[in-house]
């Protein structure tokens, strides 16, 4: 019987320190912007800066093994 009020007192005293947790995440911010993080997925990336040779592409290596004549 007495595990059983050992275990109670365990478990009101993990719940109180989750409901803090909660209460101090909520007075901080964490919760503000629940909107944008859910369709961040929909919008497209930012294009990466251009570099200085736009024109220029790279060569593919030469992977043909046969002999070249």
């Amino acid at each position: 019987m007495s595990v059983i009020l050992v275990l109670v007192a365990f478990s009101v005293l993990l719940a109180g320190g989750f409901l803090a947790a909660f209460f101090w995440s909520v007075r901080n911010g964490q919760y503000d912007d629940t909107y944008s993080s859910a369709v961040r997925i929909l919008f497209d990336d930012e294009r990466p800066a251009q570099s200085s040779e736009q024109g220029s592409t790279p060569e593919k290596p030469d992977t043909d093994q046969s002999p070249k004549p």
